[in-house]
């Protein structure tokens, strides 16, 4: 048995979290045979978002105890557009920051989300999607 310890990556040493993916979102060419093939697939509950949206949006409910394992379908806003997974951060400036000095691209500025965050579309170098939350309620 090893006696060493785990250290912690810097990350999480200053802002106590390490980053994590907490959300992801499919995108779809057609939503009604996505909705199928995903609740037929893994019995995934994929019902309409309630409240007010700019574009039409699905709530997928993994069946998952924690939410943050749960995601979004809408239809497909661009011909590349993959699914994409939601990695949270204390602070999606100082992280779109970084992304843009690490060589990474940012494709949709800080976006907020009414009382639950914000977010920004990403490009890592190997122009694979992905975005960064910060989870704030009083985002407008």
């Amino acid at each position: 048995m090893s006696t060493q310890t785990k250290t912690k990556s810097k990350n999480q040493r200053s802002n106590g979290a390490s980053p994590s993916i907490v959300w992801f979102e499919i995108p779809a060419d057609n939503v009604e045979r996505a909705r199928t093939f995903y609740s037929k697939l893994f019995g995934w509950k994929v019902d309409k978002f309630p409240g007010p949206t700019t574009k039409p949006y699905w709530l997928i409910d993994t069946g998952a105890d924690d939410a943050s394992r749960n995601g979004g379908m809408l239809e497909r806003q661009f011909p590349n557009h993959s699914i994409t997974n939601y990695i949270a951060v204390p602070s999606v400036n100082r992280a779109a920051a970084k992304v843009e000095k690490l060589g990474g691209k940012i494709c949709m500025p800080k976006t907020a989300v009414p009382q639950m965050g914000y977010f920004v579309i990403c490009n890592d170098t190997e122009n694979n999607q992905f975005a960064l939350w910060e989870a704030d309620e009083g985002a407008k």
